[in-house]
């Protein structure tokens, strides 16, 4: 491996890194399963210079508990679940726009959020697959994914060190591995990115790293994540902050796309030093410091309420009463979001099926210890 392959990942015969990262556009599911908005939005991701375009692959009953409780939106109150139940397309959707994709020599990348979704996303021949941070520690889906041996992009928001060395554990011995930095909050506050960590990450864990931005600035974390030593960026994208998309009000329309990437590949190009007092001078050095950070790995402020309930967790399907045997059928790994319980971690899945319940466990909550 030459210099210019170091804390690189390869993808389909192509080597990203510091010195050419990888540009994401995530779409997630901002086309609400309009194939023809889908296919405008990768044209203009394109035209804004995106490498790649990326898609969620949602069945509402993998992520949450119809329980979980309501969100609300521009057209009044709805059950999360609901909402997720509506972002459900066809994998005939996923295959257009895949071909579409790659046919404009893209690459298509797409987030499983389950072991269905894991299925049918395998079966589209995917050359990259990406976990999303509140599936880090779902043990279960990483376990299967690793057994792609593809590229993987592993998102860290909301994480602490000590998660992530586990699902590292179980993906890096089997697939080749990028580690994305990210703060698992809409929008994430510029100075809550300790960008320094990145290369901390890529010491302690030995895999090259990216960032995945969540903030509302459209090139700042990203220009300063590849001085950094980013091999990737993702940053959301829409072609108006004023469509109906989940995302789509902290996503970059096109041309604040265009000019992210144009940051990005400029960082690349001038490196480190020069891109950092670039942002010196407009910003001030104080901002620049305090996104820099001190480099060390713990959760942000903006997401240090989220840990634990956007993560993954056991949770019972139905009321399970006092003294009944756990079936299979009983519990699932599932986000808690804020309404309900966490449970326990999902590494402990395959430990409940024939345990006693100690006392009632209504639907939705999570199963821990003292349940059973």
């Amino acid at each position: 491996m030459n210099k210019n392959e170091e804390n690189c990942i390869f993808i389909d015969g192509r080597a990203f890194g510091p010195q050419k990262p990888l540009v994401i556009a995530e779409l997630g599911t901002a086309h609400n399963g309009d194939i023809a908005k889908a296919k405008e939005m990768t044209a203009a991701a394109v035209q804004a210079g995106a490498d790649c375009v990326k898609f969620q692959m949602v069945f509402a009953d993998e992520i949450l508990h119809p329980n979980t409780g309501e969100v609300t939106l521009p057209g009044g109150k709805i059950r999360l679940y609901d909402r997720f139940k509506a972002l459900e397309t066809p994998v005939e959707f996923y295959v257009e726009v895949k071909e579409y994709i790659e046919s404009l020599g893209l690459l298509f990348l797409c987030t499983p959020f389950g072991l269905k979704s894991a299925s049918i996303l395998r079966g589209l021949q995917p050359k990259i697959v990406k976990i999303a941070s509140p599936e880090l520690n779902f043990t279960s889906l990483l376990e299967e994914i690793a057994d792609w041996k593809l590229p993987v992009l592993l998102s860290s928001g909301v994480s602490m060190l000590s998660d992530i060395e586990q699902a590292v554990s179980i993906l890096k011995p089997r697939a080749n591995l990028c580690l994305l930095h990210c703060v698992t909050s809409y929008p994430a506050p510029v100075t809550d990115y300790n960008l320094r960590v990145l290369k901390n990450l890529s010491a302690i864990f030995g895999v090259p790293v990216g960032v995945s931005d969540h903030s509302a600035e459209a090139d700042i974390v990203p220009a300063l994540a590849v001085s950094m030593g980013a091999a990737v960026v993702e940053k959301h994208f829409c072609l108006s902050r004023k469509d109906p998309g989940l995302d789509d009000p902290i996503a970059l329309p096109p041309e604040e796309f265009s000019r992210m990437t144009e940051a990005v590949r400029s960082a690349a190009q001038v490196g480190p030093e020069e891109t950092i007092a670039l942002y010196s001078r407009e910003k001030g050095e104080a901002l620049i410091q305090r996104i820099l950070g001190n480099g060390v790995k713990e959760l942000a402020p903006s997401e240090k309420d989220n840990y634990r309930f956007t993560n993954r967790s056991i949770h019972a399907l139905r009321d399970i009463r006092q003294g009944e045997l756990l079936k299979r059928s009983d519990y699932a790994v599932l986000r808690s979001e804020k309404n309900l319980r966490p449970g326990l971690e999902p590494r402990w899945e395959k430990m409940l099926e024939g345990r006693t319940a100690r006392s009632d466990i209504p639907a939705g909550e999570g199963i821990r210890f003292e349940d059973i």
